[in-house]
């Protein structure tokens, strides 16, 4: 079915109702996992009530993927979430496949691209999709009432009570999907954190997640000698992704290598907007080896005047602790040892060699400079390791991330083992429900946070009061 938006389909249920409220499911949070759970429980002919704070519900999700929704992706596996049990996320992801999304997002008429590494997107503003989760909701007979905050959950005799802005909601179930800190200029707050400790929950530290690193000033060696013009290979404009672009000035999201580039105090800075693919890896994580060794850590990375940014910093970044260094295949595709031994290029120096291949600011600056300009074939086999090193395993230690206002997601959340699997529901509080964001359950970027929220809010959607 197609989906038009009519002035119907936008209006919002703000009337207020005398108190108390009264509903099977109350859905505390109008995001993705809140609005999948109340379409799910609604097609199962409950009373279904979703409250939002804010004015709109979906304001993460109207600005996710660029504002064009990666809602999931072709290839979703637990090993691709951070989370204190790695088999929770099991059971609500082999329930609620890729491809069962898909065929929905199909169903509702939306169009839809593949990207690299099986991201889907939406073609079409992230608005339609949230249009059509709303409508779903409405057609089968679900409410959404937005500016009413939840401020307190308390057990009553036959479900739970919320006391909200519009007066005590009475409920047989709660489910919290009230989101997390991150994205706080979109609406991103802690408060479903606050209720469900106020349950009895327990907390894992929150902190941001698929953020970019910070660098230190001493992090790279600045260039001291500046290139020849004869060694200044020919670059054109290149636009960054959306994702490498968020957090830059305007002037910066597209940029150019240009040999005109002025200098910088710091070597973060000397590499200011200089974006390419690369291979990103954390060697003391201790990652599993089929993490290790998947396709997505190879992506785009872009230096900032902070530091390292773009997908593959902001996939590393979930993973990494304080302490770790971070490692950067510059040519994941190119032996640059194989261009060292080649006879044809013995008499070129390891520079003008690296400079064929990656933007000259930063070749210059990845080479020992005692070795760069070196003829290929006066090299020892110690000297060429250690250029090969420098290029293909050159390691960074950052000094932090960036914080929750740069952060895609946020990290930590109520601990999973307080919650069952299945049906996310918790194992303290009988009635009580929590998905999404809520949960210590963090994935990579790439469509694999929304396909959680779908998943988890599913999950949660056929479980309550059944």
């Amino acid at each position: 079915m197609s989906f038009n938006p009519s002035p119907a389909a936008e209006r919002l249920s703000n009337a207020v109702t005398p108190a108390p409220l009264r509903t099977d499911v109350l859905v505390v949070g109008a995001g993705p996992a809140g609005l999948m759970c109340a379409r799910e429980a609604a097609g199962r002919g409950l009373r279904v009530l979703v409250l939002e704070q804010a004015a709109r519900p979906g304001r993460k999700l109207l600005i996710s993927g660029g504002g064009r929704a990666n809602f999931t992706n072709r290839r979703v596996l637990p090993l691709h979430y951070r989370c204190g049990d790695p088999a929770f996320c099991g059971p609500a992801l082999k329930a609620f496949a890729p491809a069962v999304m898909e065929r929905l997002v199909a169903a509702w008429g939306l169009p839809v691209e593949e990207r690299g590494h099986g991201q889907l997107f939406l073609t079409v503003p992230a608005r339609n999709l949230l249009h059509c989760l709303m409508e779903d909701i409405r057609a089968r007979g679900g409410d959404i009432l937005t500016r009413c905050a939840v401020h307190a959950l308390r057990r009553t005799a036959d479900g739970l009570c919320a006391e909200t802005d519009n007066g005590p909601c009475l409920a047989r179930a709660v489910v919290l999907a009230a989101g997390s800190p991150a994205w706080p200029q979109a609406g991103g707050s802690s408060a479903g954190f606050r209720l469900a400790r106020a349950c009895g929950h327990t907390l894992v530290p929150p902190f941001p997640a698929l953020a970019p690193f910070l660098l230190p000033p001493d992090a790279l060696p600045v260039p001291e000698t500046p290139p020849s013009r004869s060694e200044t290979p020919r670059t054109t404009p290149r636009r960054l992704p959306p994702a490498a672009r968020r957090g830059l000035p305007p002037a910066a999201r597209s940029v150019s290598d240009s040999p005109a580039a002025s200098p910088a105090e710091d070597a973060p800075r000397s590499l200011a907007g200089i974006s390419l693919p690369v291979r990103i890896s954390l060697p003391e994580a201790g990652l599993p080896p089929g993490l290790t060794r998947d396709p997505v850590w190879q992506d785009d990375l872009l230096f900032t005047h902070e530091g390292l940014s773009g997908p593959a910093a902001l996939k590393a970044s979930l993973f990494w602790e304080p302490g770790m260094t971070v490692q950067v295949d510059f040519l994941p595709e190119t032996s640059f040892r194989a261009l060292l031994d080649d006879p044809q290029g013995g008499r070129r120096t390891p520079l003008s060699l690296l400079r064929k291949m990656l933007p000259q600011r930063l070749a210059e600056t990845l080479l020992p400079p005692e070795l760069a300009r070196r003829r290929a074939a006066e090299l020892s086999r110690k000297a060429r390791e250690e250029l090969c090193a420098a290029v293909h395993a050159r390691r960074f230690q950052p000094s932090g991330v960036a914080d929750f206002r740069k952060a895609e997601v946020c990290g930590g959340g109520i601990d999973v083992r307080e919650v069952e699997p299945r049906r996310m529901e918790s194992r303290l509080l009988p009635g009580l429900f929590l998905i999404g964001e809520m949960l210590d359950v963090t994935g990579l970027l790439g469509g694999y946070n929304l396909h959680w929220a779908w998943a988890s809010g599913v999950a949660a959607g056929r479980a309550v009061l059944s």
